[in-house]
């Protein structure tokens, strides 16, 4: 899985006026939730959060966040939620969700399809039917994307199943082997 650092401090303002006061200076406010803990409340400088959450916009990653003045040091975290102002898109509020490494879960993981079928190359159609496949493990051992080769596939066959990807050993499958992925009709 990829993982990102990024920096932030504690925010010590709140209300409306004071989040647009905060927005105009180029700087976003943003909330950090544990489990049952209290949430901590962040600000960032907003070009590098932007450029931060655009790397990593459809993937899995996660955030190493480091907070000024934090005694915890580094923390853990997956975007759970971003605001965006509806008329320009620029950011407007984030919300973190603080994850154990060691603690498995479960993600939603990618399927990149590499190659051309030899059925499709003899007139055969590629016919797609899951471009997802959900994974549970450890967050970083999690991959970024799972490419299968389908260049054997020929036309009228079964095609790939869930059970054909290549998964790693520590991570488990929570998708039903015998579903088709990909077959040439």
């Amino acid at each position: 899985m990829l993982q990102v650092n990024i920096e932030s401090t504690v925010r010590t303002v709140f209300g409306k006026g004071p989040m647009r006061q905060l927005r105009m200076r180029d700087v976003t406010p943003a909330n950090l939730y544990s489990g049952g803990v209290a949430s901590v409340s962040l600000q960032f400088e907003t070009a590098k959060l932007y450029k931060s959450l655009l790397f990593i916009h459809g993937r899995n990653a996660v955030l190493s966040l480091k907070i000024e003045g934090d005694s915890k040091g580094e923390r853990h975290v997956l975007v759970q939620e971003i605001q965006k102002a509806p008329i320009n898109g620029s950011l407007l509020h984030v919300d973190f969700l603080e994850i154990d490494l060691a603690k498995p879960a479960a993600f939603t993981v990618p399927i990149e399809y590499v190659g051309t079928a030899k059925g499709v190359d003899l007139g055969g159609e590629l016919q797609v039917f899951k471009d997802t496949v959900r994974l549970r493990g450890c967050p970083l051992d999690i991959p970024d994307v799972i490419k299968v080769d389908i260049t054997p596939l020929e036309q009228g066959q079964a095609g790939l199943t869930y059970g054909d990807l290549p998964v790693p050993a520590n991570v488990e499958m929570l998708e039903k082997a015998a579903t088709t992925c990909v077959a040439v009709y």
